[in-house]
């Protein structure tokens, strides 16, 4: 073994500079939404802030935004307003356990908009090159939801004559504040907080989004660190508005104030929302491809 008695410092400065350096990650948001959005970038606690914590977004716009080595948090559409739920939420931590990035896009806090995460470059896409390729590829929720949304979860516009269309979906846990929704106190872990038929709801639509806190199965995704994420706000040509048909949610089914807490139950899963499941994942894996193009 080489000695370096003398030059003790030397010596360790050349051994940092011979480690992998963790590399910074480049963050590429296009709005395919039919109206500005206002994406706002939450860093979490102990991590660097990112250049802005938020900007506005014009229908058909582009913007890219670089996050630094092991930053974590948020992205979210926020309207300009605060990140406040209900809202669907990219969440990242790059370089993380094994030097991994983690992302997934969350439904925990609720849904507002469509979103799709791409990774690119070298280990993203499907896995290629990535330490965990069987976890790199596309995740989202393209469905646009707020149609569907079950009634005692339903967020409705308001306006000076009195209509307004849906706008967001709140979660269960917003809603109604109690533990078992909220996976909290004596549901605190993943043995007592089971999914209900409000998160049902939300997965049928959305397969690879979170639907509530101990959804980490289905829903994490890892890929290489040093690649980057293009996100994409209302991905499929039919997302991008607020309210109103959807052909791509006409499986998932309505729903009224008659849900349950299904605890530890077998859900059920009807017919057309196992449609309604398949054609997202169809739309999810070919809007993927195409990012990659």
């Amino acid at each position: 073994m080489a000695r370096c008695p003398a030059h003790v410092a030397l010596c360790s400065l050349a051994l940092l500079l011979l480690l992998p350096a963790a590399r910074s990650a480049t963050f590429m948001m296009t709005n395919n939404c039919g109206y500005t959005v206002w994406p706002g970038l939450l860093s979490g606690a102990g991590t660097a802030p990112l250049s802005t914590t938020g900007f506005a977004l014009a229908h058909g716009a582009s913007a890219t935004v670089d996050a630094p080595a092991s930053w974590s948090g948020r992205i979210v559409q926020c309207n300009g307003a605060g990140a406040a739920p209900p809202a669907t939420l990219a969440e990242f931590t790059l370089d993380g356990s094994g030097g991994l990035d983690f992302f997934d896009v969350s439904l925990v806090d609720g849904y507002n908009i469509p979103m799709l995460i791409v990774p690119q470059g070298a280990g993203g896409g499907g896995g290629n090159g990535s330490a965990d390729s069987g976890k790199c590829m596309a995740t989202g929720c393209l469905v646009d939801l707020n149609g569907a949304c079950p009634a005692d979860l339903r967020v409705m516009a308001t306006s000076t004559s009195g209509a307004g269309g849906a706008v967001a979906c709140r979660s269960a846990c917003e809603a109604f504040g109690t533990p078992q929704y909220c996976c909290s106190g004596a549901y605190g872990n993943p043995n007592t907080c089971r999914p209900s038929t409000y998160s049902q709801f939300f997965k049928n639509a959305c397969p690879r989004a979170y639907s509530y806190a101990y959804d980490d199965s289905t829903s994490t995704f890892t890929c290489a660190t040093g690649i980057s994420y293009a996100i994409t706000f209302c991905p499929s040509t039919t997302s991008g508005k607020y309210s109103g048909e959807n052909p791509q949610a006409a499986g998932v089914q309505p729903t009224n104030g008659s849900m349950a807490y299904l605890g530890g139950e077998q859900l059920a899963t009807g017919a057309a929302s196992v449609k309604a499941a398949r054609a997202s994942q169809l739309l999810l894996a070919a809007l993927a491809a195409v990012a990659l193009l």
